[in-house]
């Protein structure tokens, strides 16, 4: 049985544990022993992003020593394995450790959660059963940093019972980006209010991204609207069977 490691990311950890037991749930299902290492803490993402590199590196050599035993990493979050994928090896270099360089690219590969059903299960349709009009949010570490593609609108579109919608100007940002949204807040609520918008204006009445960092933003300024539009991450929706509910559906 192969075993992964999930990477559930603090902001899922402190706000949307829903969403890691969703993973979980989905991955058990299809046949892959989890493991949730409790030493896991933030990738560093923040740090980085913001200049602080030396200050990441005591989270990259936690990231290495929770996850040295597993096959692969797994993690909900485009915007998390983005972070580890392309940012650890510069944190790395910048401490001038060699062990530390070693360590980062021996390290087990991680995957955001479409890429290692897509990719590495070779599974698209997961057994989900949701039976809603859906709308898809591309967020942008997934969409550029990554490049997942239509992983997960393949993995929707087989989901029984689900309409899929398709989002006006999907690829946009949503504004949110982490600091983005403190340091420039006039122009992220803007963004946040035109990508809220044309979620409106697809008719779905559930809006559905990789990321709830994203998923906060936007259902924030939905939820603020009335617009009675629900987010839910896609883990959610996978790990539905329609039998017994597994994970609640509810707005944020």
């Amino acid at each position: 049985m192969t075993r992964v490691g999930l990477m559930v990311t603090c902001l899922n950890d402190t706000l949307f544990p829903g969403t890691g037991r969703a993973v979980v749930i989905l991955l058990r299902r299809l046949g892959v022993e989890v493991d949730v290492p409790p030493e896991q803490t933030c990738c560093g993402q923040p740090m980085v992003n913001t200049g602080y590199l030396d200050e990441a590196v005591p989270l990259v050599r936690n990231h290495l020593e929770a996850f040295e035993d597993c096959d692969a990493v797994v993690a909900p979050s485009g915007s998390c394995v983005g972070s580890v994928r392309h940012q650890h090896r510069l944190v790395a270099e910048r401490s001038g450790d060699p062990g530390l360089v070693r360590a980062v690219e021996q390290a087990a590969p991680v995957y955001e959660l479409t890429e290692y059903l897509v990719d590495v299960l070779g599974v698209v349709d997961v057994g989900a059963y949701f039976p809603h009009h859906v709308t898809y949010h591309p967020t942008c570490h997934s969409l550029r940093m990554l490049g997942v593609g239509d992983r997960p609108t393949r993995l929707l579109r087989a989901v029984r019972g689900l309409r899929l919608h398709d989002l006006p100007a999907a690829a946009e940002c949503c504004g949110f980006g982490g600091t983005f949204a403190v340091k420039n807040a006039d122009t992220s609520v803007a963004m946040g209010g035109d990508k809220a918008r044309r979620v409106r204006e697809s008719g779905a009445e559930v809006l559905v991204a990789g990321d709830n960092s994203c998923l906060m933003h936007i259902g924030g300024m939905l939820s603020r609207q009335r617009s009675g539009v629900r987010v839910m991450h896609l883990a959610e929706v996978l790990a539905q069977t329609g039998s017994t509910p597994t994970v609640e559906v509810a707005g944020r």
